[in-house]
Parts: structure tokens; sequence; C-alpha cells
């Protein structure tokens, strides 16, 4: 099952950006709202002392002295003051009107917000008296230059245009760069493998757990299967050219000599034998490399795949059996395509027989690894330097002083190995080579 890791991001992205913008307009929604509709400290503690000297001039002159200050703060502000108190009542020596007294019923406190009313009036403040609140407080109309001045049309602009706008940029980059930059990387990729450019670098994209990394995993593997086909088919050209051209001209050279009947058919039919061998042995690793094809699988006994073929290798080579011991039994059993596993020992057997010397001793043993069999042949030859025992599985490639061949038996029985679960590698066994086989065990051993 996939988890849709981009899908993650990307809900990660779109839910980071609603709660950002729910925060911002909580926040700085509150800081514009009350910088832009509530009264400042400055201004209410200038409006709070209004009210202290108002209780003290009614606590010094009663009605007449609150009188005297509500006329000389309503000339000094221009606006409508009231001392009133705990029955709304007046504490000067002028009663209040109706209409005056209608203005009660809109009274704010010093920390409310402070907006003109529908008919575009200032509002009125309520001022409690600082010492003895329940004895009475100031009333008045707030002054017009201590109005606050609400949301001005720039304010709507920044709040409701420039703020949504900053914060959409913000994700559309966000967006942006986990998206779109990834896939021109892929495309600028493509575009450099269009041009035949098979050797730019890597997509650093490779290391994101993510589906544009698993895109880009599979781009790169694309562009390596490209490039080894390409490197195969060049190698495979240079090989059969000159693989070729050697043999054809030692036929033309056989031709026009004046060889016996009987030696110029030897050596026709030596040289069509090189080259029927490597062009069979070229077609069997191109259509493995290429159609990598699903082989059917049956439960094979190693031993009397092994026995087989030291058969026949001891006619050709002229070994004694007794050089080809199997030191396994009749319970190692793989499941394996019999002929492709056939061809892959009999490659290794071959290989092994070629480089040790006539009296060597090449041994088949084995172990039991979990659901696997880990097979290994050992040979008595010189062994291979420690940098080239990879080199060895590679097309047509062939060390110094390794005698006969097209550098393809090792290449092919690797091929064949893989394409059946399995794994091939060598190692050096002091003396000799030790060739490595794993394969995956038979059910019927599995089940016993």
């Amino acid at each position: 099952m996939r988890r849709h890791p981009l899908l993650w991001k990307l809900a990660a992205l779109q839910v980071g950006f609603c709660l950002l913008l729910t925060w911002l307009i909580w926040t700085w929604g509150l800081s514009v709202e009350r910088s832009t509709y509530f009264l400042s400290q400055a201004e209410q503690l200038h409006l709070a002392r209004y009210a202290q000297q108002a209780e003290a001039a009614w606590r010094k002159g009663g009605a007449a002295g609150a009188e005297a200050y509500r006329r000389q703060l309503a000339a000094d502000e221009s606006t409508w003051i009231a001392l009133i108190g705990p029955r709304l009542e007046s504490l000067g020596s002028t009663p209040l009107s109706a209409e005056e007294a209608s203005h009660l019923t809109f009274m704010r406190k010093l920390d409310w917000p402070m907006s003109r009313r529908l008919q575009d009036e200032l509002p009125y403040v309520s001022i409690a008296f600082p010492e003895h609140p329940e004895d009475g407080r100031l009333v008045m109309q707030l002054p017009e230059h201590l109005l606050p001045t609400g949301l001005t049309p720039w304010t709507h602009i920044i709040t409701h245009g420039v703020a949504p706008t900053l914060l959409a940029l913000a994700l559309g980059l966000a967006l942006y760069r986990q998206l779109v930059v990834p896939l021109n990387r892929l495309r600028d990729r493509a575009d450099a493998l269009r041009a035949d450019n098979l050797d730019s670098p890597g997509l650093p994209l490779q290391e994101r757990r993510d589906e544009l990394g698993e895109l880009a995993q599979a781009f790169e593997h694309m562009a390596g299967r490209l490039r080894q086909s390409l490197e195969q088919q060049r190698l495979l050209l240079r090989t059969l050219s000159h693989e070729l051209r050697t043999p054809l001209a030692r036929l033309r050279i056989a031709h026009d000599s004046n060889l016996a009947p009987e030696q110029l058919r030897e050596r026709l039919g030596r040289e069509v034998d090189d080259m029927q061998k490597l062009l069979v042995d070229t077609l069997d690793l191109a259509w493995m490399d290429t159609e990598q094809p699903q082989l059917p699988t049956e439960p094979v006994l190693v031993l009397s795949v092994w026995e087989a073929l030291c058969e026949d290798a001891c006619f050709e080579s002229g070994w004694a059996p007794t050089q080809l011991p199997c030191l396994l039994g009749t319970h190692c059993e793989v499941r394996a395509h019999l002929d492709s596993l056939a061809q892959a020992l009999e490659n290794l057997l071959r290989n092994a027989i070629r480089h040790s010397p006539s009296g060597g001793v090449i041994t088949l043993d084995g172990q039991r690894e979990g659901d696997y069999w880990h097979l290994r042949l050992h040979d008595q030859g010189p062994g291979v330097p420690e940098a080239d025992l990879e080199r060895i599985f590679k097309p047509y490639q062939r060390l110094p002083e390794s005698g006969a061949g097209f550098g393809l038996g090792l290449a092919i029985a690797r091929r064949a190995v893989e394409l059946q679960g399995g794994r091939l590698w060598a190692s050096n066994a002091q003396p000799g080579l030790c060739l490595h086989i794993v394969l995956p065990m038979a059910e019927e051993c599995l089940e016993s």
C-alpha cells in the first residue's frame, strides 16, 4: 500500500497556509482593530484626569462647583459635558433635559471601541470618578480630535488585499518548489537524453522520499539501462568487428594458400566453429539482457546436472571424473530453469578447467542459507586480482594471459543466474578462484 507522501506534503502546505491566514487575521486583525478603533493608553489617561478633576470640583464646591467645571471643560473641548450621580441625576445646578438624558443610553467605557454612530454622531464616553466611583461619573461626547481614525481605504487594501496576496504568493512559491522545480529538472534531464547526452549528471531528486523521488529513481534507472544498452551495442560492434575480421582474414589466407584439402578443411571448420560460437554467445547474451525473459522454473537436483556436465567436460578435456568431485547430496534441490542453470554451470566449469593445471581438482560444494542454496565452485588456477573480480563478469572482458575465449562465458552465466532470482560473484580462494552461486531452494526442501 502506497503512503502517498507527496499528497501529505501538499495537504500540510494547504493546512499550514489556512492556519497562518487564520492566525494573521486573529492577531493582526485584533492589533489593527485596537489601533484604529480604541483609544490609546495616553488618551484614556487624559480623559481619566478630567473625571478626577470633576470629582474634586464637585466635592469642593458642590453643585455650583460641578456646574462651573462642566461649563469650563465643555468650552475647552467644544463638546457636551455632564456630571451625573448614581441615579443618573445631574450633579450640577442645571438639570438634564430629555434629549440630554437620552445620551446616557449609549454611553461607552474608555476601553470600548470608539466610532461614529449611524447618524454620524460622536460617541458618548462614561468615566467613573476615580476615588469614589459609586458617587458619580463624568459623561462627555468624545471630542473630534480624540476619535480613532478607524479603518481607512488604505488599511482595507493592506488587510484585505496585500496581505492575502502575499500569503497566496508564498503558498504558490512553496507549491512551485515542491512540484514545478522537480518537474523542470526531469524535463531538462529528458532533453539531455534526447540530445544523446547520456553522461549528464544524475538528478538530486532521488533523495526525496515521495512520488517525485520515486519518479526520479525510475527515470535514472531507465537512463542507466539505456546507457548500458548503448555501451553494450558499441562494445558488441567493436568486438564483432575485431573477432570476425581476424578469422575472416585467416580464411582468406587459407583459401588463397596451397594447403592440402584435409588441412584446408580442418582450418575452415575450426574458424567457422569459432565464429559460430561467438555469434551464438553474443545473441544469447543480447537476448537475456534486452528481453529479460521470465524463465519457467522447476525443482532441479544440482548433483544430476553436475554429473551430466562432468561427463561431457571429461570427454572434451581428458580430465578424470575424480578431478571434478561434487560434495552435494541428493538433498540439494534448487528452484531454477534447467537449461539455463546447466548452461551457467557449464560455462563456469569450462572456465575453471581452462585456468586450472592439468592435474588439478575442481570442487562443487555448498550449504543451505535460509531459503537459498549457496553453491561454491573452487578451482586451482592462478586466481584473479582483487580489482578484477567484478570485471570478469562484464561482456568481452578478457584479462591478460586468460587464454582463448571471447569473454562471454561468465557474463552469460551471471545473466542466466540473475534471471532465475539468484546471484553470482567471485572471490579468491588461495589457491584458485571460488565462484559463488545463490539460488532459491525448491519448495520440497522448504517443506522438509
